[in-house]
């Protein structure tokens, strides 16, 4: 195993490796039931200043 074969093996099932990891994150994100847990992780900053006052 040298350089080139390991460049070669970075271009290619790097790139499917990256892109299934993104598409992985999209469904994540927008997977039906995320909504209220986006809402209350988006609220979270907030807590503490309502705390205070």
């Amino acid at each position: 195993m040298d350089y080139n074969l390991f460049r070669e093996l970075a271009d290619s099932w790097g790139l499917v490796y990256l892109f299934a990891l993104f598409v992985g994150v999209i469904f994540f994100t927008f997977r039906p039931g995320s909504r209220k847990k986006a809402d209350e992780i988006a609220k979270i900053p907030f807590k503490e200043d309502q705390s205070n006052g």
